[in-house]
C-alpha cells in the first residue's frame, strides 16, 4: 500500500490551499513524503505554468517551495512529539517567511523533484531549506519559516464552514466559471 501524504493528513477545513489543498480542484495538490530524513515531492508542471516558452514561471516555484516546506513542517513537528499525522489536536502550519534564490531556468517538461531539510524546530516556527531540481541539476533553493497555527484558527476555520470558490463542497462558482 502506498504512503499516505502529508497533505493528505489535513483536516478538511484546513484543506483548500491552492498549492497543497488536496480539496482544491483548482489547486496543485502536491504530495509530500518522508524519504529517510528529507521530504520530497514530485511534481508535473503543466504548459500553462509557462514563463517563456519551454520553462515554468517563477510563481510556481516558489509556490511548491512553499506548500512542500509547510507540509515538511508539519511532518516534523509530528515527528518530534511521536505523533502520527492525522491525530488530534491537528498540527498544520503557515508560512511566515519564504525566500527563493532561483538559480538556473527550469524546464516545464520535466518532473520537478523538491527536496526539503529541518534546519530547526523551536516554539511553534519550524524552519525548512528546500531545493528544487530538474532532471538532477539544480534550479531553485528556499528557506522557509512555518508556523504553526493556533488550535483556536482551526476551530474557527470548523465553525466557518468556509471552502471558496473552486473548492470541491463549495456552493461557491469559481470566477472563470460559467
Amino acid at each position: 500500500m502506498p504512503e499516505k501524504a502529508f497533505q493528505d493528513f489535513y483536516p478538511d477545513d484546513v484543506s483548500h490551499c491552492y498549492g497543497c489543498g488536496r480539496l482544491n480542484a483548482q489547486g496543485l495538490q502536491i504530495k509530500s513524503f518522508w524519504d529517510g530524513a528529507e521530504s520530497v515531492c514530485h511534481f508535473r508542471p503543466r504548459p500553462y505554468h509557462t514563463a517563456l516558452p519551454g520553462y515554468v514561471y517563477g510563481g510556481l516555484i516558489a509556490s511548491l517551495i512553499d506548500c512542500h516546506a509547510t507540509g515538511t513542517a508539519a511532518a516534523a513537528r509530528h515527528r518530534e512529539e511521536e505523533r502520527a499525522m492525522g491525530t488530534e489536536p491537528p498540527l498544520r502550519f503557515v508560512t511566515a517567511s519564504l525566500h527563493v534564490d532561483y538559480l538556473a531556468p527550469t524546464p516545464i517538461d520535466t518532473v520537478l523533484e523538491l527536496r526539503g531539510r529541518v534546519r530547526e524546530i523551536k516554539g511553534r516556527k519550524v524552519s525548512v531549506a528546500v531545493t528544487l531540481s530538474a532532471d538532477g541539476s539544480l534550479c531553485a533553493r528556499g528557506d522557509v519559516v512555518a508556523v504553526q497555527m493556533p488550535p483556536d484558527w482551526v476551530e474557527k476555520l470548523k465553525l466557518k464552514g468556509s471552502r471558496g470558490p473552486g473548492v470541491k463542497g463549495s456552493s461557491e462558482k469559481h470566477p472563470d466559471s460559467e
